[in-house]
């Protein structure tokens, strides 16, 4: 059975890396799971997330089912001047996640970024990688509009938010949350579309291992 453009393509991103300047996003894997645990121990993080620590298991399960779910699309974020040289573990900083939670327009989609490596926060990773996001979301999966669902407490995120474009729509006082929204009309597809002309979508699997490098 023919999914929807969108719901496809989500499947479509377990090969796809994106590379970009600052950031490399590649597919959420088994292999990162480890490290994407530690971070979510952090409480600053589950606050700003809005999530409950998980078990090591729990967090395997949520993995598969983030691969497997044709509403969420998802990107590890690596620091794109370590990888692909070293592990991935080693070179993550974030993730950053699409949701098409919105049965009646399957052109809506909803953003999340965490840069979890405090070291990483203020240097413009989150920015690029978001982009990248949405510039994936209006070529691959048609997006033509993004919402965005911030904890008021979350300047950082909001301000960066506001930057690209997007506008705040609502304010939820008892989930303390924002809801930022960009409607992407020909002038800001336009604008998006260049502001992410460097990026390059390439295979995850033939990056992670170059051609002719024996593994040692």
């Amino acid at each position: 059975p023919g999914l929807p453009p969108a719901a496809a393509a989500m499947r479509m991103n377990q090969d796809t890396a994106l590379q970009g300047e600052k950031v490399t996003l590649v597919p959420y894997t088994a292999a990162h799971v480890p490290r994407y645990h530690e971070w979510m121990q952090s409480e600053e993080l589950q606050r700003l997330t809005a999530s409950e620590p998980l078990s090591l298991e729990q967090e395997y399960e949520m993995q598969r089912s983030w691969r497997e779910d044709s509403d969420k699309c998802t990107f590890i974020v690596l620091d794109a001047a370590r990888w692909p040289e070293q592990a991935d573990e080693d070179c993550m900083v974030g993730d950053v996640n699409l949701f098409l939670t919105n049965a009646e327009d399957p052109t809506v989609g909803e953003i999340e970024i965490m840069i979890a490596e405090p070291s990483y926060r203020g240097r413009g990773f989150g920015k690029e990688a978001t982009l990248m996001m949405m510039g994936y979301g209006v070529r691959n999966l048609e997006l033509t509009k993004f919402e965005a669902k911030i904890g008021q407490e979350n300047e950082a995120s909001i301000c960066m938010f506001k930057k690209l474009h997007f506008k705040e729509v609502a304010v939820n006082s008892v989930f303390q949350e924002v809801t930022l929204r960009l409607d992407v009309t020909d002038q800001e597809r336009l604008w998006l579309l260049e502001q992410t002309k460097h990026v390059e979508e390439k295979s995850y699997t033939e990056l992670k291992r170059p051609a002719g490098v024996l593994e040692t």
